[in-house]
């Protein structure tokens, strides 16, 4: 299994299929001339840069993300040069890949000191007096 700084250093420009549109915002004339809009789309299933137990953790980990062919896609249109929307696009997918093969740290269970609970059940016993002479005498 990889790490994620080796799948941040692999090129996928060879593996993607990526295809300009029409994008809406910014762009004053140009955008009705020109398709700046990035979808990339990455089919790991048939991709040679991964085997078996890396495609079935990337499938598991980004089950939401996927499309109905099994497929990421991933839409940038957040500058108005196709160019660098074609680079924005590649290093969104080099950060999601990469982070499904972060290691995940190990949570140590922990309990409080015997100071803490004291002050803890002291606070509560003070609550609770003042809580006490709040009441009515009758």
């Amino acid at each position: 299994m990889r790490s994620a700084a080796e799948i941040k250093a692999i090129d996928f420009s060879s593996e993607v299929n990526i295809r300009a549109v029409k994008s809406g915002g910014p762009g004053g004339q140009n955008v009705n001339k020109v398709n700046t809009k990035v979808v990339l789309v990455f089919d790991f299933e048939s991709s040679q840069l991964f085997d078996e137990g890396e495609k079935d953790k990337i499938k598991k980990s980004l089950s939401g993300k996927l499309n109905a062919d099994g497929s990421l896609q991933i839409t940038v249109q957040e500058s108005r040069s196709q160019l660098q929307n074609k680079t924005i696009a590649l290093m969104k997918l080099q950060k999601v890949l990469s982070d499904v093969f972060v290691r995940k740290k190990v949570r140590k269970a922990t309990k409080p000191s015997k100071g803490a609970v004291k002050r803890r059940l002291e606070s509560k016993k003070k609550q609770g007096e003042k809580k006490q002479w709040r009441k009515k005498l009758y």
